[in-house]
């Protein structure tokens, strides 16, 4: 067994197993009871704790843990002075960003944030807002939320300030979007102190590796195909590729194993396609890591 650990946070809630998933790909497997806030992980090097998002900077800053997988969003609401490491695009739903949105009621007659002067605001995200509002030079009441926002205007609160990733949730609840207050990724932080010292510092770099890794391949798979050395030119021209594709010898002169990784989106169009250009024994198969 290891004498040195990284003490790693991962998201407890939403995320949390958009997360395991993430973490299964890089080649990390962790598991946890429902009632437990310490996932167990295959590598003696790493100690997991769950967080919610929202706390994960300040124990991060604090040194509680040494590094973490949290929102952007709440690294600037807690003002947490942490390394933000890696951008990780991924989320619950959908790799988008996720944006914290000014939304009212749809039946509103406020149309920008100066409309909202006097008025109350609630949100999850109070300082980020508060200085939102400074920023415009607008003063209204930030009340904070302890959840069910969108539920909120016009009745007890006259605008929100709330996470969106497709906006389906606000329009569901007859919200319109006014203004786009924060747009925020999940990001790998640091602890200043722990990012120093050599062991930690190469153990996060490495996780960093393999989870951007596992996120490239996420929309990839891998396609390799026999072809003859006659049609090899016209199959090359259809074929994209992350640069050029693997060209190997087969046993027989004339023919080529050809391999590359492509978006998975075009792979129903394109499967066709080679076939008919002189394709055959074709292979799709899906991928965990990409390291370019």
């Amino acid at each position: 067994m290891s004498t040195h650990k990284l003490k790693l946070a991962l998201p407890k809630g939403s995320l949390e197993e958009a997360t395991y998933v993430l973490m299964r790909k890089a080649g990390f497997n962790t598991s946890v009871s429902s009632r437990s806030y310490f996932p167990t992980i295959d590598d003696p090097e790493i100690e997991v704790v769950l967080y919610r998002p929202q706390e994960m900077p300040r124990y991060v800053e604090d040194g509680v843990v040494d590094a973490g997988l949290t929102g952007h969003d709440w690294v600037v609401e807690n003002n947490s002075k942490v390394l933000e490491l890696c951008e990780l695009t991924y989320s619950k739903r959908t790799k988008n960003p996720i944006r914290w949105v000014l939304a009212v009621h749809e039946d509103s007659p406020y149309k920008n944030v100066k409309d909202l002067e006097g008025k109350k605001i609630a949100t999850e995200l109070v300082k980020v807002t508060e200085n939102y509002l400074k920023k415009h030079k607008v003063k209204a009441e930030v009340e904070f939320s302890w959840g069910a926002t969108e539920v909120k205007p016009p009745k007890l609160a006259d605008a929100i300030v709330e996470a969106t990733e497709t906006g389906s949730s606000l329009r569901a609840n007859h919200l319109k979007i006014i203004d786009t207050v924060l747009v925020s990724t999940t990001q790998f932080i640091a602890n200043k102190k722990s990012y120093a010292d050599p062991f930690k510092r190469r153990k996060m770099e490495n996780i960093i590796l393999l989870l951007r890794g596992a996120i490239l391949a996420q929309d990839k798979v891998g396609l390799k195909m026999n072809v003859s050395k006659k049609d090899l030119e016209k199959i090359l021209k259809i074929l994209p590729a992350m640069k050029k594709p693997t060209i190997s010898n087969l046993s027989d002169d004339n023919w080529y194993d050809v391999e590359t990784i492509i978006d998975e989106s075009v792979v129903r169009e394109l499967i066709p396609e080679l076939k008919k250009a002189g394709a055959t024994g074709i292979i799709e198969y899906p991928l965990n890591k990409v390291i370019p």
